[in-house]
């Protein structure tokens, strides 16, 4: 009788998420009726990488490898649906500005 290895549910673990996101607004006054907002968001400030699931088929030479980011691991954005990976949890740094003129 060949031995066989079977593992239990959750035997295989990915590593926890961190991420730290930071954003800061500025409204400046022009005019009495006339104002500028400006805005910038940081996403991942600290640039910690987060590692998807580990490669889980026992036949694969990379077995428990890490072979991508979270972001890249959780959807492509593409027509099946998902986000961009710049805009998923555990992307890139990324940092977004905004101008904007009211009145």
């Amino acid at each position: 009788m060949a031995s066989r290895a079977i593992f239990g549910r959750n035997v295989l673990r990915g590593f926890g998420a961190t991420q730290v996101d930071f954003a800061i607004q500025r409204q400046f006054q022009l005019t009495e009726k006339l104002r500028l907002n400006f805005r910038s968001e940081f996403f991942n400030i600290f640039n910690h990488p987060n590692f998807g699931f580990s490669n889980n088929n026992l036949t694969s030479p990379l077995f428990g490898r890490l072979t991508q980011t979270l972001a890249s691991r959780l959807g492509s954005g593409g027509p099946n649906g998902g986000f961009n990976p710049l805009y998923q949890i555990g992307g890139l740094r990324s940092i977004q500005l905004a101008l904007k003129l009211q009145f």
